[in-house]
């Protein structure tokens, strides 16, 4: 399945939707990965922090596909954001891997109360510069947070990953990204799978459509002009979620799904303004 990709501001394309891996570890982890290359991903999301990165690189050596044709994230840890220390932690990154580079890195989350993630996006420039990584971006970042990278380096990211999904749906942030040429990403884009799965509006959609209630959700990510990475060790699964281009949401499902957010739908509760990732 050739899954359609969309252009950041660095002029790199990345695919629409790809597998998340937080908790895909060791041979079984690296048997799941395999499986979604297999099933047609190409972008496959990682993080130092998952402590796996080893587990997508086992992936990527097992399968026939050439690097060049995958698209592989990872991320910084907060305790890695002074300078020197960003630098040496996305070395290893990419040593656990066994890559040469990552198609895209990202700062993990602000950690505003700490206030070193410019360097930390400084040593992304840098990093970016020197060929170890393709396109830079951040996760869990606010306007204003991206506002300050580029008012202190001239560059802003190429995507902010955040969490969003029908009970969060970020509509002002997006617009942000938007009017900034920014891309979205979404994390758990299926929120708690079974509280969309049991939702009857969704219900209704999939419904009408013939569809999955997940596949009703995903393809509302991809319409609303957002990368999703759900994340699956069902090859069943694997496949159903990317098998979303076959129809269309129209206005009024957009509308109903659109109302379905929450002032304070966060999973966790964790603010960006004040949640500190270490």
């Amino acid at each position: 399945m050739q899954i359609p990709t969309r252009k950041m501001n660095d002029g790199n394309e990345i695919p629409v939707i790809g597998l998340g891996t937080g908790g895909m570890k060791g041979s079984d982890g690296a048997a799941t990965i395999t499986s979604a290359i297999h099933n047609g991903y190409r972008l496959i999301d990682s993080a130092y922090n998952y402590e796996n990165e080893g587990t997508v690189g086992e992936a990527v050596r097992r399968i026939s596909v050439a690097r060049e044709d995958l698209f592989i994230t990872s991320k910084l840890p907060g305790r890695y954001h002074h300078y020197k220390d960003a630098v040496k932690t996305i070395q290893e990154s990419l040593y656990r891997a066994n890559l040469d580079y990552y198609d895209l890195y990202l700062i993990h989350w602000p950690n505003p109360k700490q206030g070193h993630y410019v360097e930390a996006w400084q040593a992304l420039i840098d990093a970016k510069k020197w060929g170890l990584i393709r396109s830079i971006g951040v996760s869990n970042f606010l306007p204003e947070h991206m506002e300050h990278l580029e008012k202190e380096t001239g560059v802003l990211p190429s995507i902010n990953q955040i969490e969003l999904h029908p009970f969060f749906n970020q509509a002002e942030q997006r617009k942000w990204h938007e009017k900034h040429d920014v891309i979205t990403e979404s994390w758990s884009p299926l929120a708690r799978a079974n509280d969309v799965f049991e939702n009857k509006t969704i219900q209704a959609i999939a419904k009408k459509h013939r569809k999955s209630a997940g596949q009703i959700i995903l393809r509302w990510h991809y319409q609303i002009n957002a990368v999703s990475i759900p994340r699956s060790s069902s090859p069943i699964r694997q496949k159903e979620n990317i098998s979303i281009f076959d129809f269309k949401l129209d206005q009024n499902d957009m509308e109903i799904l659109a109302s379905l957010t929450k002032p304070e739908g966060r999973i966790n509760g964790q603010h960006p303004a004040e949640y500190e990732e270490f």
